[in-house]
This record gives C-alpha cells, structure tokens and sequence, in this order.
C-alpha cells in the first residue's frame, strides 16, 4: 500500500461513502493480494524493511508463479527459495528477468530491493560441503541489495587459512559464518572482530554429527559473545538478518 492508496480510502471515509468496518475491510484488501492457493502480504515491505519471500519447497510452480505475479505487480523484486531445476525451468519460461542459481535453489525476479545499501557483508564457508547453504545467503542478501564478500573452505581443521582473511573479516559490517562438522568455526571468527557473526550449522557430517545437530549445539554453546545462531541449513535466515544490519549502516 502507498500514500495514495491510503489518500484515497481516507477521501471515501471522509465523503461518507465509506463507514468504519468497510475502511478497515479496504486497508486490509490493499496490504493482501489472494491466489488460488495464497494470501500475499504485500506490505511486508513497509513494516520489516523488505518484502515477502516465497518458500518454494512443496509449492507447485503454478502457486509459486502466482505469487510472483502478485508481488511484482505490486513493485517488488521476487525471491523464492528451495526451488528445485524443474520448477526453475517452468518459471523461466514465464518470467522474462529470472535468475536461477541451482546451487542455492533460488530463484530470483527483477532488481533488487534497495540498491543503495551502505553495509558491509562476508559470507564465510568452513568448507566446500557448506557452499549450497552459504550460496542460499549470498542470493538473499543479492536480492536485497548486498553484493557479500565471498571466503569459502577456511575451517578449523587449516587455521592459517583463516589468519590470512582476517583483515577482510575486520572491515565487514556483520559476517556470515557456514560449517558443519563440530561446527567451531563461528567461535574463532567471533574471536577476532567486532562485529555481529550469524552462525549457520549445516547438515554436513558424519554419522556422530547429526545431520547438523552436533554443528547446531557447539555453536549455541559459543563462548564468542557476538556470536549468534540460526536453525541447521537456514541459509536464507542468515542472509536475511544480515541484510537487515548492513541496511541500518549509515551511507558515508
């Protein structure tokens, strides 16, 4: 919803034409967009800083392309996340301005969101094993409006890998951390800057590693206090909260 949309709604409450449920009903109707399948929030935007992104595992292409249609026609760039190549390839056939990065499973319409963000942002892997979850914060901080700094296979088990990054890691606004294993990683980048680190454990292990749980508990468990932990594989998550702190650096 924008300025005019609320103008307008106000005229017809002032004019008498509408009373006060059917106002209520009208800004409702203007923040959602419905589907087949969906109620879109459209004024997500407004209120969290960026728009709705669509989950796009166990959603049909259809539904997908539905609320696409809806979130562009409403301005906004379109992010879908766990989208798998053939519904990639669906969605391509119908959207003009897409961009699929298959590693990721995220599928990408239109510019991004803010282009004018100031703050910066490093993606960190432990591993190569890491990199489908760390390209998954890359696409969303890109559809944002970040272009990160990209650090891949600096883990613990080659710790010069990571003294040779860190004057990089020490001009980063908020710094992504991806591992699995143990998943120690977070803690020894925590340990050398001042900045937030979101710590993403992956799946990534061997069998005493649980499918990420083991990487999960250590980094909870982190005595870096500016180390903070999202869910096992929640790429998305990382790249989304990182962009939030890089849109509140002030522009130089």
């Amino acid at each position: 919803m924008d300025t005019e949309d609320l103008k307008r709604i106000g005229r017809e409450l002032a004019a008498g034409r509408l009373n006060l449920e059917q106002t209520l009903a009208a800004l409702t109707d203007a923040m959602t967009a419905r589907t087949d399948d969906a109620v879109v929030d459209l004024d997500r935007s407004r209120r969290c800083g960026f728009p709705e992104v669509i989950f796009g595992e166990g959603k049909s292409p259809e539904t997908i392309a539905e609320i696409a249609v809806q979130l562009r026609g409403a301005g906004h760039p379109v992010l879908a996340t766990r989208v798998d190549a053939e519904k990639a390839l669906t969605l391509s056939q119908r959207f003009e301005d897409a961009r699929y990065n298959e590693i990721a499973r995220c599928f990408r319409i239109g510019d991004p969101v803010d282009a004018s963000i100031a703050g910066r942002v490093a993606v960190v892997t432990a591993g190569s094993s890491d990199r489908p979850v760390a390209e998954e914060s890359l696409e969303t901080l890109r559809w944002m409006g970040v272009e990160p700094l990209v650090i891949q296979d600096i883990g613990v088990a080659g710790p010069q890998r990571l003294l040779a990054r860190v004057s990089e890691l020490r001009r980063q606004d908020a710094i992504i951390v991806v591992a699995g294993m143990e998943g120690a990683l977070p803690s020894v980048v925590g340990g050398h800057v001042n900045c937030p680190v979101i710590a993403v454990p992956t799946s990534v292990g061997y069998g005493a590693s649980f499918s990420g749980l083991a990487a999960l508990l250590g980094m909870l468990n982190s005595c870096a206090s500016n180390v903070t932990v999202v869910n096992i594989d929640a790429g998305f998550k990382a790249g989304y909260v990182a962009g939030l702190i890089a849109k509140r650096i002030p522009k130089s």
